[in-house]
């Protein structure tokens, strides 16, 4: 009988955001409990690998952001270049309209910080903390609606959440990185360039992609840059089609493959590994700080009013227009849920203090409109979308 549950239950739409749910609560909870010391040592626990001379050493908790995240961004990538070539994304019109909301999403928040810390240089340089939307959440919450929402509102989510990453991993490396490795850059455009060759060429086994894969998850790595990167680059030269029609779709062979995986084993470790927000330190009174108050008015104001306000003007300009499949009222609730930037914002918050005082602001900032986000965007698709 139990068994039986739970195969249903792993059925469900559902499913992967209520684990991703589940395993985020999980880990406040030890976090804030007498096993607090322990999630950190499970975390902190060393894993390192060696080749000659050549070494990668990481702890647990870098080997699922940098690692098991890349395959993520590797699943996304291949789902939003299957949407761009023959889906909801594959006109102009369509692809404009993430790319203007992503741009709308960083510019308002942003603005919206640095003027609450104008004058300030120290507090100044956490303009990027609002910025950012983590995909991971994002898509949890709304595959907590199952077929509620529309395909095309949740690519355009990812679309939107992919371009905000991207636009984040380029401000992280000219902001906060000070030790970027340009000979390592060098050879992982060299890989990309193996990669495009190998592809241009119509090789449709998966093996050399996935070999080359690697090397460049490596390369960008040792760059410095964040290796999630390698993943979306990967999934861009994974050819759709094959030559033999007779044969399935490389690209939809190797989604269907990872999926589960990521869905089920990879996103729960994620949100387990990176939720885990201590309250130490932590007073009401921080909310009026200004890099909690730039933080809170940021993702949860800033993002809804940068993406509808760039989108509108776009669908006025011509430049863009939302599918025909999706309301104005469900888009808002789209708008909403990239406020949760949660471990993105949390991860630049790191590299943009190192104060503890500040980090407890962060903290609470990222934490409390991550979850008006959450909270709003759930209601307002759910009550917008209709049940099938």
């Amino acid at each position: 009988m139990p068994i039986e549950i739970i195969k249903k239950f792993f059925q469900f739409k559902s499913a992967p955001g209520i684990l991703l749910l589940l395993a985020a609560v999980a880990a406040i909870l030890v976090e804030n409990s007498f096993l607090s010391d322990s999630y950190s040592k499970f975390l902190h626990t060393s894993f390192d690998i060696k080749i000659f001379n050549f070494s990668i050493n990481k702890d647990l908790h870098h080997w699922i952001n940098d690692g098991l995240m890349a395959i993520f961004f590797l699943l996304v990538g291949l789902e939003i270049k299957r949407e761009l070539i023959q889906g909801h994304l594959s006109t102009r019109e369509q692809f404009s309209l993430p790319a203007v909301a992503a741009v709308g999403g960083i510019t308002i928040p942003a603005i919206i910080y640095i003027s609450l810390n104008f004058g300030n240089d120290v507090t100044t340089n956490g303009w990027a903390i609002p910025t950012a939307t983590d995909i991971a959440f994002a898509l949890g919450v709304v595959t907590l609606l199952g077929n509620r929402v529309p395909i095309s509102l949740k690519v355009t989510l990812v679309a939107i959440a992919i371009i905000d990453d991207l636009m984040a991993i380029i401000i992280i490396a000219s902001f906060y990185t000070s030790n970027l490795s340009i000979n390592y850059l060098l050879y992982a455009a060299i890989v990309s360039f193996i990669l495009f060759v190998i592809n241009n060429r119509k090789i449709n086994k998966l093996l050399p992609y996935i070999m080359f894969g690697i090397i460049l998850w490596v390369f960008v790595l040792k760059s410095g840059i964040h290796a999630s990167l390698a993943g979306v680059l990967l999934a861009f030269f994974i050819p759709l089609k094959s030559n033999n029609s007779s044969d399935h779709s490389p690209l939809k062979k190797l989604e269907h493959s990872i999926a589960p995986g990521v869905n089920f084993i990879i996103l729960p470790l994620f949100a387990f590994a990176n939720a885990g927000v201590s309250f130490s330190g932590m007073k009401l009174s921080l909310i009026w700080d200004p890099v909690t108050l730039g933080i809170i008015l940021g993702l949860f104001f800033g993002k809804q009013i940068g993406v509808m306000l760039f989108t509108y003007l776009g669908s006025v300009l011509k430049i863009c227009k939302l599918p025909s499949n999706i309301s104005w009222a469900q888009y808002y609730g789209l708008s909403l849920v990239t406020g949760i930037g949660f471990t993105m914002s949390l991860f630049i918050g790191s590299l943009a203090f190192t104060d503890p005082e500040y980090q407890t602001s962060v903290r609470l900032g990222v934490l409390i409109a991550s979850l008006l986000a959450g909270i709003f965007g759930y209601i307002t698709l759910r009550l917008t979308s209709k049940s099938k």
